[in-house]
């Protein structure tokens, strides 16, 4: 199939050769790695993947945007999948049927959200519409942060902004975010250095940042919105177990609404510290 498939990684062991295995009908695959030191490097070329190293300088741009327009890629047509996501049988059809003659230049892939095993069908987490197969001159990640965060090398919640039309595909791929506790919360104290320094530029910015924050979904603009509000932990939690039927998804559906708010709650905290950060500097 002449499509290549981008799969950003560092320290990825666990869940590499599973990721490659679910696009080995691709003819390229290209790990794109930060110095991986738990046997990454070599599981992937064992399973026929092309390995490219990414050094960051806390500098734009960051790992995806950086392989997408520096990767000699052998077609017009890329995937991107994290190593904890999957492409099962029937969407690997899909895209494959689609791409004999396409209908856009991007299309949408939906995302069922494993978490402890079981997939999260509410929450706000499913339907998960993300942007991953696309004519690869096409696109680039959006920059909605002005420093280095210590978030990590690798675009995470940022958008791909597309010159061209989109569709959507409609089998969902398989994200196997946070196999236990600990990864999730380890992840997320990186993630809300993100949405802390990106809620505060947004606001030095005025309508620019509401922009940049809004543009590319509702959910973005649901979540501009919802700074301005009081006790946002609380109305997270609310809004994820009750309003968004997370109840319905049982005891995991319970962990997973009350880690949303304890996120909320340390984007909140980092925020205010980056205010007042920047007022004494």
């Amino acid at each position: 199939m002449s499509i290549s498939v981008l799969i950003p990684v560092r320290n990825e062991v666990a869940n590499i050769a599973a990721c490659i295995e679910s696009v080995r009908w691709a003819d390229e695959i290209v790990v794109v790695d930060s110095g991986s030191t738990d046997g990454t490097v070599e599981l992937a070329q064992s399973k026929g993947a092309t390995v490219v190293q990414f050094q960051w300088n806390g500098r734009f741009p960051k790992k995806k945007n950086w392989a997408l327009a520096s990767v000699p890629w052998k077609n017009e047509w890329v995937l991107i999948l994290d190593a904890d996501e999957r492409i099962g049988p029937e969407l690997a059809t899909e895209i494959q049927a689609e791409l004999k003659q396409p209908r856009a230049d991007g299309y949408f892939i939906n995302r069922r959200f494993i978490f402890l095993g079981q997939w999260i069908r509410h929450c706000g987490y499913y339907p998960s519409w993300n942007l991953r197969l696309f004519r690869h001159q096409h696109g680039r990640y959006e920059v909605v942060q002005t420093s280095d965060t210590a978030s990590g090398d690798n675009e995470v919640h940022e958008h791909v902004v597309l010159k061209g039309t989109t569709s959507h595909l409609k089998n969902d791929m398989l994200h196997y975010a946070y196999p236990d506790i600990f990864t999730w919360v380890e992840k997320h104290n990186r993630y809300s250095n993100w949405e802390a320094e990106v809620e505060v530029c947004g606001e030095q910015l005025g309508a620019a940042g509401a922009r940049i924050g809004g543009y590319l979904s509702a959910r973005r603009k649901l979540r501009v919105w919802s700074r301005r509000l009081p006790f946002r932990p609380i109305l997270r939690f609310y809004y994820s177990y009750v309003l968004k039927l997370g109840f319905l998804d049982g005891r995991a559906g319970y962990m997973f609404c009350r880690l949303l708010a304890t996120y909320e709650m340390l984007n909140v905290f980092k925020a205010h510290e980056w205010r007042n950060r920047n007022r004494t500097s």
